[in-house]
């Protein structure tokens, strides 16, 4: 938030610099990144001079354009070429002289000595829009007579420096979005450094109802949505620009002046934190206001001329036929003033907070006045503000105030009541804060001492502070005003002993498989656990009734937990090829979130809900490109498969242990999973299917593995690394060319290798695949490798014979295989 340093100090006077004033809130939580010089002018009308015209001549070589000679009230006058229709000699006008810098929106040209037409012009006579002080391009500026040739420009026009301090302010201090807010926490802190400092705000003792002639009634139908509502009339105003002051005061802040009575009102909201909508009293239908909910489905056109269908929960502000605005989030296309109006209501209202973000969020607005409604507004503000935006309203743009305030509310706002315990206070800060301390910030900071005793205090703490309703936000604030920096680091540190547990086991093993990926060219990502619950519609590997959906999302984007890694995965690579960067290997650690409503127990709230730890890997694009020494080769799910293996192998599981079966979702074209022999599923890969992959506008094949990490370590709690010395004795290959049917698979071969010799057999390897001329239909052949070693001798051929035979005889009677 933009906060004005010289309006801060409208608010408590201090004299500390700007740089000093952003370090000061920055010690007291109100954290400041950066400190900027503005003018209200840009370029602050440097260069610019009051000159006289002296005489005022038509140009020989054009029919518009006259020569001038210019007194700038340093001696010798200027010559300055001038095509403005109105240029005249006598006239006083503003002058920009060499070397001049003049401002179009952000680009920037200086004056130069030049000819025009032949003639030679030394400068230029400026109209409003070139030096910025306003928009008309009619004609040159002519002041008045009393102008002094010579004034610098700056000074005539009163341009004055202020510097923009950018203060980001935390969700939790409502109380702090206003300019005031801010001067009240700055207040706090130099009466607690020992400088003098007082805190004031306007005077609205001035504030009266001159006569009855306009009265608009209220009337609140839902009082738990607005639990106070207050508006006044003003008659016979004119509707006009803001005078200078006003205007800069916004445009210094980043908001842009639109008219007198709108530009109050966001003087209002700016200074002290109040949302207020003027109304044009004659488009109020009936004479009464009526602040209601209207029926779902109601179209209502707001002003930024979008029709939006309401929600039976959105508040509204209405007439006796219609509805004019939605309460505390945006007015109605109708509903604001303009040049015609000539009767004002005034709204000053305090809504209730989580109404105005649900009612926001719907509709997919944030406003000024719902940044602020959201996170809760000073209830007891609202008719200081608006008996302050009558009075401006009346002094700025004329009228009378023509009706008794309005003021409709359920019960008062009332203090919150904290009990705060001394002994806590040092407990929590970690050093013994003197009583005196603690009082003298708890009262700078407005909270009001009830009782006092020997142990601590009873505070009634202002409701405008949301955030400081338990004494351990009272000991924060107490805390950040005292300083942070004057709370001593011990010298001593307490620490405990602790054992490695499963986490850190579990750690250590993250670190070191993603060390092995990122070797083999991987690339980590770390992608948002909100996801989109339409990825999951009609899917039946991810049901989308198992998501955890939010209840408050931010946007449609967003408004689910994921129950898998994958498509933040497809986000990262569809970022990644509109790029031009479409050759990629992503790594992921996360978790994933489901619902099972079958588990819904009233006791157990959270029993529907779980989640798991994943591994993801995605595979993409090319694996060898633009290489001298290797031809292109395109990336597979074989390749993958060999980084799935890789991973289980170095976390210590067997792999001849673990079942390897085909795969079928909606989510793979063709896929592997991998189990226990108890049935958990370890991993699954396979190729992601062209219609998810369509849905993300990627156009090559991704391959993608899902690795249940919570399960692979359950699987590794009874693994035991041991170490053997390598044999002694050779080992002997052995190779069979195999006529099989079609539809079996290697893995089968695998298995029934393994089954029939356990104990010398160390590996089994296909290293070709052949279909096609001279087999029978139906047929395939695999050429697959046997590897026998016996760990205490060599291998005879009458051994390895035995061995062969009988492998050959089990995979002729169960897979019906025949030797080539």
């Amino acid at each position: 938030m933009n906060i004005s340093y010289n309006w801060l100090k409208e608010y408590v006077n201090f004299d500390l610099t700007p740089d000093e004033t952003a370090a000061a809130l920055t010690s007291i939580g109100l954290e400041t990144g950066g400190v900027e010089e503005v003018q209200t002018i840009k370029g602050g009308l440097e260069g610019l001079v009051i000159g006289e015209v002296l005489t005022c001549t038509e140009h020989p070589n054009s029919d518009h354009l006259h020569i001038t000679t210019v007194n700038l009230g340093d001696g010798e006058p200027v010559q300055i070429v001038c095509g403005a229709p109105n240029v005249a000699a006598g006239q006083k006008v503003v002058v920009a002289t060499l070397g001049t810098k003049l401002y179009d929106g952000d680009e920037c040209f200086t004056i130069k000595k030049s000819k025009i037409r032949g003639v030679e012009s030394t400068g230029m006579i400026c109209a409003e829009d070139e030096i910025g002080i306003g928009t008309d391009h009619a004609g040159i500026i002519v002041l008045p007579e009393t102008a002094v040739p010579g004034t610098l420009a700056k000074d005539y026009y009163n341009i004055k420096s202020d510097y923009v301090l950018e203060v980001d302010i935390t969700p939790n201090r409502a109380d702090a979005c206003s300019h005031y807010g801010v001067a009240r926490d700055l207040y706090a802190y130099l009466i607690q450094n020992g400088r003098q400092a007082t805190l004031q705000r306007p005077s609205v003792d001035g504030f009266k109802v001159e006569n009855h002639d306009l009265n608009i009634e209220v009337k609140v139908e839902n009082s738990e949505a607005c639990p106070h509502y207050a508006g006044v009339t003003v008659k016979g105003v004119t509707v006009k620009e803001s005078p200078e002051w006003l205007q800069n005061k916004l445009r210094l802040i980043g908001v842009r002046p639109i008219n007198n009575v709108v530009d109050i009102t966001n003087y209002i909201v700016h200074a002290f934190g109040q949302p207020l909508h003027c109304f044009d009293a004659g488009k109020i239908k009936g004479n009464e206001v009526i602040v209601k909910t209207m029926p779902e489905g109601t179209p209502f056109v707001t002003l930024d001329e979008v029709e939006r269908k309401l929600n039976e929960r959105d508040l509204m502000i209405c007439n006796k036929e219609e509805a004019m605005c939605i309460a505390g989030v945006f007015g109605g296309l109708d509903s604001g003033s303009t040049e015609a109006t000539t009767d004002v209501f005034i709204e000053s209202a305090y809504f209730h907070p989580t109404w105005v973000r649900k009612t926001a969020r719907r509709h997919g607005l944030n406003t000024d006045a719902s940044f602020r409604f959201e996170r809760g507004i000073d209830p007891n503000g609202v008719i200081y503000c608006l008996k302050l935006a009558a009075l401006m309203v009346k002094e700025l743009a004329g009228g009378t105030i023509s009706s008794e305030i309005k003021d409709v509310f359920t019960t008062p706002a009332q203090d919150f009541i904290v009990d705060l315990a001394y002994e806590k206070v040092h407990s929590l800060v970690g050093k013994v804060i003197p009583v005196e301390t603690i009082k003298s910030i708890v009262t700078s900071l407005e909270m009001k001492i009830t009782n006092e005793t020997a142990e601590g205090l009873t505070l009634a703490v202002p409701p405008y502070r949301v955030d400081v309703q338990r004494d351990c936000d009272v000991i924060e604030d107490i805390l950040r005003i005292y300083g942070y920096n004057n709370v001593e680091i011990p010298t001593t540190l307490n620490s405990s002993l602790t054992t490695k547990g499963e986490h850190d086991k579990s750690n250590k093993l993250q670190n070191l498989i993603a060390e092995q990926l990122v070797g083999c060219g991987f690339n980590e990502i770390l992608n948002n656990s909100l996801t989109r619950a339409a990825y999951y519609d009609g899917l039946e590997a991810y049901p989308s009734n198992h998501l955890v959906m939010l209840l408050n999302p931010l946007s449609a984007d967003l408004n689910a937990m994921r129950q898998t890694l994958l498509f933040g995965g497809l986000e990262s690579i569809a970022h990644n090829a509109n790029r031009k960067n479409a050759d990629l290997k992503f790594f992921e650690f996360g978790n994933c979130y489901y619902f099972n409503a079958d588990k819904k127990n009233e006791e157990k709230v959270l029993a529907p809900y779980s989640e798991d730890y994943h591994l993801g890997l995605w595979v993409t694009g090319k694996k060898v490109s633009n290489s001298w020494a290797h031809a292109d080769e395109n990336s597979s799910v074989y390749e993958l498969k060999a980084y799935v293996e890789n991973i289980l192998k170095r976390l210590g599981l067997d792999l001849h242990n673990l079942v390897v079966g085909n795969l079928t979702d909606d989510v793979f074209a063709a896929a592997l999973s991998v189990n226990t022999k108890g049935g958990k599923r370890l991993a699954s890969f396979g190729i992601v299917t062209k219609k998810l992959l369509k849905a993300f506008d990627i156009d090559n094949e991704v391959y993608y593995a899902d690795l249940n990490w919570k399960e692979l370590m359950k699987a590794i709690r009874s693994v035991k690394i041991s170490y053997k010395e390598i044999s002694k004795f050779p080992a002997v290959k052995r190779d069979l060319a195999l006529l099989l049917d079609k539809n079996i698979q290697f893995a089968e071969i695998e298995k029934i290798a393994y089954e029939t010799e356990k104990k010398l057999l160390k590996e089994v390897e296909l290293f070709d695949v052949y279909e096609g001329k001279n087999l029978e239909a139906g047929k395939k052949s695999y050429a697959v490798s046997f590897l026998l070693q016996d760990e205490n001798q060599t291998l005879n051929d009458k051994m390895i014979d035995k061995i062969m035979s009988k492998l050959v005889k089990n995979l002729e009677d169960k897979l019906g295989a025949k030797l080539r």
